[in-house]
């Protein structure tokens, strides 16, 4: 009798020190979820975290709202037409045609959604996709026929067309590559800062890195952003024997 009655209060006992250990530890445990990776049959346990929106501008050219003529030479040769802002430069002139945004940027991505048409054989025109502070502190894409010794040098086929990716100064940098003509692309141009508080520039075309640069300034040096089509000397072997033209669907910048 007094053997069971010792095993019963034992018994007692135990249940109510397993249910105080229980609660006290409910309370302190983190709030986790498991992430499972679908290509395994493994699974982690991760403490929940916010997750960071990001916020992005985006121009879609019904109108000049939020940018402003900016051409140098001629007169605005642009409209507004099915969402896009159409650019040209006209034949036997030296057109310079601009728009640009009204507000200054700094680091982020700035995107062009950019149709690039068949352009004049050896006409000296240029599309151009750039940000802009002063003459050394430019970054381009310029996108044209090239002349003759850049197309050779790249062995360029009769469809290609030459894009330069360009830092003006602090420091000059100039890097070419060939694309298709008469299809869309996005171009982008990345700005972040190193360890020294240096802008690290990044040109990408459809998201694919073509060149990087790291510039002697930073983000006190603020851009504003540009849509061009100019005829420039640089980008072909003679002045334009024809209109030359591009599409501007959207700009983003994030």
């Amino acid at each position: 009798m007094i053997k069971n009655y010792a095993k019963a209060v034992c018994l007692a006992l135990g249940l109510l020190l397993f249910s105080c250990s229980t609660d006290d530890t409910v309370d302190e445990s983190p709030v986790t979820t498991a992430i499972s990776n679908s290509n395994s049959d493994t699974s982690v346990t991760a403490k929940r975290a916010p997750t960071k929106p990001t916020t992005a501008t985006i121009w879609e050219f019904n109108d000049i709202n939020e940018w402003e003529d900016a051409t140098q030479v001629g007169v605005p040769n642009y409209y507004f037409e099915d969402g896009k802002l159409h650019i040209f430069t006209n034949a036997n002139t030296w057109d310079r045609t601009k728009v640009k945004s009204v507000s200054t940027y700094s680091t982020g991505t700035y995107s062009w959604r950019i149709y690039v048409p068949a352009m004049g054989e050896g006409d000296c025109a240029s599309i151009g996709a750039f940000l802009y502070n002063d003459d050394t502190h430019e970054l381009d894409f310029e996108i044209g026929y090239g002349n003759a010794a850049i197309r050779q040098e790249l062995n360029a086929a009769s469809d290609d067309l030459i894009v330069y990716m360009t830092s003006q100064g602090n420091p000059f940098y100039s890097f070419q590559s060939k694309i298709k003509r008469e299809q869309w692309y996005t171009f982008s141009i990345t700005l972040a800062l190193n360890n020294k508080k240096k802008y690290v520039a990044t040109w990408k075309i459809d998201n694919q890195i073509l060149a990087t640069k790291t510039l002697s300034y930073g983000s006190q040096t603020k851009f504003k952003i540009f849509c061009s089509v100019e005829n420039l000397t640089f980008i072909g072997d003679h002045i334009p024997y024809t209109q030359n033209y591009a599409l501007f669907d959207w700009v983003e910048f994030k």
